[in-house]
């Protein structure tokens, strides 16, 4: 593995040039060599970054060189990958995960922000990662009631067997659950009725749940109920779908991140802080999906 070497000097007086480039080197990622020295895995998009930030060190009257470095053995090349370390990161995220109190949907939503930042510029993930990622899907599901992740086989239906069914899941829809409603109604089972449970546990037999733990539908292997929803019926890949399936699960688990995530979330937040029944909330929720699924077919409007 090779790593890129940015070597930067810049004047003392410059202090806002020099915070300006530190708060960049951090936000990529950056391990320091020593002072001065900044590195990161090689990748083009690391590359097009430290060549922007490199521009901007010599336009603040400073030098900034670029290279390529790699260890001259395997002990020197484990010495650069450890200085990649994230371990006290997410102990310290541990802590923040064991001390939020139990129900605070903002704090959660803060930490899954946090966990998603740090999992961005881990390279080098390891057994510190997913146990922190393992504590926080447990005191999301403790306090959200969100399902658990399930192992197994997805199993590939025919829609046409699932034709005016009754739909259950939890009230108080959030992305997932209105996401796999959506789905549900538009491509599985356009006559669905939906039935929203107070207890999941009191799901009736004949109703086909989704989205909690031991229903017919739910999270399997790292995905989540959407993309369960998706691979069952044979949508995943539909480009627009497989679009869609990427932005609800990083809304709803965290991930890799989705331009147009902040976005859907503030929106439905909006809806569902001012709609307070879940057939309307559903209802309105559905036209924002439907004009994302028309954009992702149609691709990302251009500029003139």
């Amino acid at each position: 593995m090779n790593f890129l070497v940015l070597f930067v000097t810049l004047p003392t007086r410059q202090s806002a040039g020099r915070m300006r480039v530190w708060r960049a080197l951090r936000a990529l990622g950056c391990a320091t060599l020593r002072d001065g020295v900044y590195l990161l895995p090689e990748s083009v998009r690391h590359a097009d970054a430290l060549t922007l930030i490199a521009a901007d060190v010599n336009g603040a009257q400073g030098t900034a060189d670029l290279y390529l470095l790699t260890g001259r053995d395997e002990i020197q090349q484990g010495q650069l990958v450890a200085r990649f370390d994230r371990s006290e990161d997410y102990a310290r995220l541990m802590t923040a995960i064991a001390a939020a109190a139990a129900g605070d949907a903002k704090a959660l939503r803060a930490l899954r922000r946090e966990f998603s930042a740090l999992s961005a510029i881990d390279f080098f993930p390891g057994e510190a990662r997913r146990q922190t990622q393992d504590a926080l899907l447990a005191h999301e599901a403790a306090a959200t009631g969100e399902p658990g992740n399930a192992s197994g086989r997805i199993r590939r239906l025919a829609a046409a067997a699932f034709q005016g069914r009754t739909w259950a899941t939890r009230k108080n829809l959030w992305v997932d659950r209105m996401a796999s409603a959506w789905l549900i109604r538009r491509f599985i089972d356009p006559k669905a009725s939906f039935l929203w449970l107070d207890d999941p546990k009191h799901c009736p037999k004949k109703a086909l749940g989704f989205d909690f733990d031991g229903a017919s539908f739910t999270h399997v292997d790292g995905r989540v109920t959407f993309e369960v929803l998706a691979a069952s019926f044979g949508l995943a890949s539909d480009p627009g779908i497989a679009r869609l399936a990427a932005l609800v699960h990083y809304l709803d688990v965290g991930g890799l991140p989705v331009p147009e995530a902040a976005g859907l979330e503030a929106l439905l937040a909006g809806m569902r802080s001012t709609i307070a029944e879940d057939d309307t909330l559903l209802a309105s929720a559905s036209q924002a999906f439907d004009f994302l699924y028309a954009n992702y077919l149609n691709g990302d409007p251009k500029s003139d």
